[in-house]
C-alpha cells in the first residue's frame, strides 16, 4: 500500500506541473493571439493608406524662410523643405502638386505632427535625440547639414559672443537655437539678456529696429532673413559656430511604414545624383541602363518599390517630377537661388560632403 500510495502521489506531482504549463501555454497563446490581433488593428492600416485615400499629402512648413519654404503673394510655396513634400507626393501620386501645405510655427509644429493634423513635418527641424526619443518623432534622412550662427550689425563693434557681455539678443522659442545660446553664454561666462519670441518675424523686426544687438539662428536661416531685411548689406555673420545642426523631415513615430516610404523617397534623390540621373535624363537612363544598381532605383529590376508600399517606379517619380538632391539644392539654395550657398557639408560623399545614401538592394 506504501508502495502504490507512494506511485500515486509520485503522479500527481508530475502531472501538476504539466497541467499548470498546459493552463500557462494556452494563457500564452490566448495573449499572444491577442496581441497579434491587436498589433494587426494597429499595424494594418498606414499614414499611406490614409494619404492615398484621401488623395493628396498635407506637410508642414514654416513658410517663411525663403529658400526652405517660404509663400509668395499669389500663394505659391517654394524651397528645399517643400521639394522634399513635392517629391514625396510625386513618388505616391506621380503627380507633385497634390500637396497641401500647413503653415507652422516652431512651437506648435510637433504638437500638430503628434496630434495627426499633418502627414509629414518638413520645415527647417533640427534631429536630436531628445526629439528622436521623447517628442514622438521619426526622422527621415538630413537634408541639409547646418550649425547655429550669430547676426549682427556690421557697426555695432561686436566681434566675438564675449562681446554681449550685458547685450541682448534676440531668439526664436521652441528650438534648439534658444538652449543652444544659454550653453554656449553659461560655458563662456557671459551675462546677456535673451529677447525671445514664437514668431520668426516678429523675432527678426525687433532685431531690425535695435532692440536687441544680435539675433541667433541656423546660419542658413540668418542668410535666408537677412535678403528680407532693409538694408541687408548692413548684417553680417559673424565667424561664430555654436552647434550642429542637422535638418530632417519628420513623421509621427509608431507608423514604420509610412517612416520607411518618406526616408527611402528622399534617399532615392541622393542616389539618383550619386548615379548621375536627373530630371532631364530618367526616362532614358530608365530604358537604356544596363546597370543593375540603376535598374533598381528606378524599378525597372526588382521591386523595391512594393516592399515600401509604393509604386515601383517611385524614386523615377519623384527625380523626373521634381529633381535630385543636387537640382533641388542648386534652384532652392544654391547658384540658382539668391541665397547662392555653397554646399559645403551637403556636397555628396565622394565630393568631400556629408550625403550618402544607403544601397538600393
Amino acid at each position: 500500500m506504501r508502495k502504490w500510495g507512494f506511485l500515486l502521489l509520485a503522479s500527481v506531482l508530475l502531472v501538476a506541473p504539466l497541467a499548470s504549463c498546459r493552463d500557462r501555454s494556452a494563457q500564452i497563446g490566448q495573449n499572444t493571439g491577442t496581441n497579434t490581433a491587436e498589433g494587426k488593428s494597429q499595424q494594418g492600416s498606414s499614414r499611406i493608406d490614409t494619404i492615398v485615400s484621401r488623395g493628396k499629402l498635407i506637410c508642414g512648413v514654416s513658410g517663411e524662410l525663403p529658400g526652405f519654404s517660404f509663400v509668395d503673394e499669389k500663394g505659391k510655396y517654394s524651397g528645399m523643405d517643400v521639394d522634399v513634400c513635392r517629391a514625396v507626393a510625386a513618388a505616391i501620386f506621380d503627380d507633385p502638386e497634390k500637396v497641401e501645405y500647413r503653415k507652422l510655427n516652431a512651437k506648435d509644429r510637433f504638437t500638430v505632427l503628434q496630434a495627426g493634423e499633418i502627414d509629414i513635418l518638413s520645415r527647417n527641424t533640427t534631429f536630436t535625440a531628445s526629439r528622436d526619443s521623447t517628442t514622438g518623432l521619426e526622422f527621415a534622412p538630413v537634408i541639409f547639414y547646418d550649425s547655429q550662427g550669430i547676426m549682427v550689425k556690421k557697426d555695432s563693434g561686436i566681434k566675438s559672443l564675449k562681446d554681449f557681455a550685458g547685450k541682448s539678443i534676440c531668439v526664436q522659442t521652441g528650438t534648439s537655437t534658444e538652449q543652444n545660446l544659454s550653453d554656449q553664454m553659461r560655458k563662456l561666462g557671459v551675462k546677456y539678456t535673451p529677447v525671445v519670441f514664437e514668431d520668426v518675424n516678429t523675432t527678426f523686426a525687433t532685431y531690425q529696429e535695435g532692440r536687441c544687438q544680435g539675433i541667433t539662428a541656423d546660419r542658413s536661416q540668418l542668410v535666408s532673413k537677412r535678403t528680407t531685411l532693409p538694408n541687408s548689406e548692413n548684417n553680417e555673420i559673424l565667424p561664430v559656430v555654436m552647434s550642429k545642426e542637422p535638418l530632417a523631415p519628420a513623421v509621427k513615430s509608431g507608423d514604420p511604414k509610412w517612416a520607411d516610404a518618406v526616408r527611402w523617397i528622399i534617399f532615392a534623390t541622393i542616389e539618383a545624383e550619386d548615379l548621375g540621373i536627373n530630371s532631364a535624363n530618367v526616362d532614358q537612363t530608365a530604358a537604356s541602363t544596363t546597370d543593375p544598381n540603376v535598374k533598381r532605383l528606378l524599378g525597372t529590376e526588382g521591386d523595391l518599390g512594393k516592399g515600401l508600399g509604393l509604386p515601383n517606379d517611385f524614386a523615377a517619380r519623384a527625380v523626373k517630377k521634381v529633381g535630385n538632391y543636387g537640382e533641388m539644392y542648386d534652384r532652392n539654395l544654391g547658384p540658382k537661388s539668391t541665397l547662392k550657398l555653397d554646399r559645403g557639408q551637403n556636397k555628396l560623399w565622394k565630393d568631400g560632403g556629408l550625403l550618402y545614401s544607403p544601397p538600393f538592394r
